[in-house]
């Protein structure tokens, strides 16, 4: 790998005589992992799913590094179902130090393609909210894909400038997440098109870009709350540099030393880590703030509920398909109806691309159950349901859009080790496939 001469030099001005190390580094192939997804399954269901061994790592009790040799993981119908995501080892250490815990209302400011936010889902283990933003809308839907594909039920995607998101949510969360933008210098080792984009003028343009929407985030944080700044890469510019300027521009944050057994000090004699790739992971840096000074939190509650009559008919779709309790809060967007988190805020002129778990949506003059529905239940809650192996050639079947054998009628969940993967309607000992067209398997 031929790395740019600009960077080499200012990794030997930052390492002095560890260069050397970090240089070698580059001559092993990167370090690949999956993080476990908590929603959905315990480690042995995991690991029964696989081909491969995993290996935990120090950066998350939910992360597993894998042999770089193995291909199309995320081909594989555990992927499918939102078991697990695949997730670069180090890059969960940034969740791992913002500890969300269940309850809260955390949000993730430049959340695509979402590694950071499903993870923050799992460790909210369905309680509190989540609020995942991106501002490129193409990303944001990748983001949102994900988010349903791991069974996320309470969470808020949207694609809306963090100016104007923070301003409106001003001291609405318990904590944020700003994975920001940046040079990029952490993902060399794995992407080639990381290398290529890079300019010595690269470090100093993301600085001041990351400045402004830390400036953003800080307008969301309630005062007590948590603000977790962290980038992939290793320029003092981008990070330690940046956690200076923020805390003399905002006096109402202090950082907070943090406790891991991962990675190393930062740069100087600020309580912020770094990670390289001799560390075992790839490239990672992160700083703990919290608010100190007071935020007011004036939200407004969301207030666009269904009608008790509208709810009536949608709750009948919703107990033909489950046995569990109706949740009691939906909504409809459009040609489509959602079912809503507690606590949420107002949501208009927020870019909100969905909230909560979409239930239906229309298709001519009737109403079709969605596939985020399934990707979010439990088996023991799905009314019907069709448990394959694995490994079985109708499940993979199945992925690829096909009809397969099913016994009953009506809407039935396909399910794999006790995981909800789809679903399909049965009918005369055949399922007709509902699964996406856009996230099916390609022969």
């Amino acid at each position: 790998m031929e790395l740019p001469a600009a960077f080499l030099q200012a990794m030997e001005r930052l390492l002095g005589p560890e260069y050397p190390v970090f240089l070698q580094s580059y001559q092993q192939p990167p370090r690949r992992g999956l993080r476990r997804n908590p929603l959905k399954c315990g480690q042995p269901q995991l690991e029964a799913a696989l081909p491969f061994a995993l290996e935990p790592t120090a950066f998350s009790p939910l992360s597993y590094a894998f042999a770089a040799g193995e291909e199309g993981v995320g081909r594989l119908p555990a992927h499918h179902a939102g078991l697990f995501y695949v997730q670069e080892p180090s890059a969960c250490s940034a969740v791992t130090v913002l500890d969300p815990q269940p309850g809260e209302k955390v949000l993730d400011l430049c959340a695509a393609p979402g590694g950071k936010s499903t993870q923050i889902a799992g460790l909210l283990a369905g309680e509190g909210l989540l609020w995942s933003n991106e501002i490129v809308k193409s990303r944001a839907q990748a983001l949102l894909s994900n988010v349903e594909r791991l069974g996320v039920p309470n969470a808020v995607v949207s694609s809306c400038h963090p100016q104007r998101l923070c301003q409106s949510l001003q001291g609405f969360f318990d904590k944020v997440l700003v994975d920001a933008p940046c040079s990029g210098e952490g993902m060399f080792r794995r992407d080639p098109a990381a290398v290529a984009q890079w300019s010595p003028e690269s470090p100093a343009a993301c600085a001041q870009r990351q400045r402004a929407i830390l400036d953003s985030a800080a307008l969301a944080v309630r005062e007590g709350g948590v603000l977790v700044y962290s980038t992939c890469t290793f320029s003092r510019e981008e990070n330690e540099d940046n956690v200076r300027w923020f805390l003399s521009a905002h006096p109402e944050f202090a950082l907070l030393p943090i406790e891991a057994g991962f990675g190393r000090p930062g740069v100087g004699d600020l309580p912020v880590r770094r990670i390289y790739p001799m560390d075992g992971g790839e490239g990672h840096f992160v700083a703990k703030f919290q608010r100190v000074g007071e935020n007011v939190d004036k939200v407004g509650p969301f207030t666009a509920y269904l009608s008790r009559r509208e709810e009536g008919e949608f709750q009948g779709l919703f107990e033909e398909l489950f046995t569990c309790h109706w949740p009691g809060s939906a909504a409809r967007f459009g040609d489509r109806v959602v079912l809503l988190p507690q606590g949420l805020p107002e949501l208009s002129g927020l870019g909100v691309l969905r909230a909560g778990v979409e239930l239906c949506h229309q298709k001519g003059k009737r109403w079709e159950p969605s596939h985020a529905v399934f990707q979010a239940a439990h088996k023991e809650d799905c009314r019907q349901s069709l448990e394959l192996p694995w490994d079985a050639p109708e499940l993979l079947a199945f992925l690829r859009g096909e009809e397969i054998p099913c016994e009953g009628k009506g809407y039935t969940a396909v399910c794999a080790g006790g995981v909800p993967t789809g679903f399909g309607k049965a009918s005369g000992g055949r399922l007709k496939n509902h699964y996406p067209k856009g996230l099916r398997l390609l022969s």
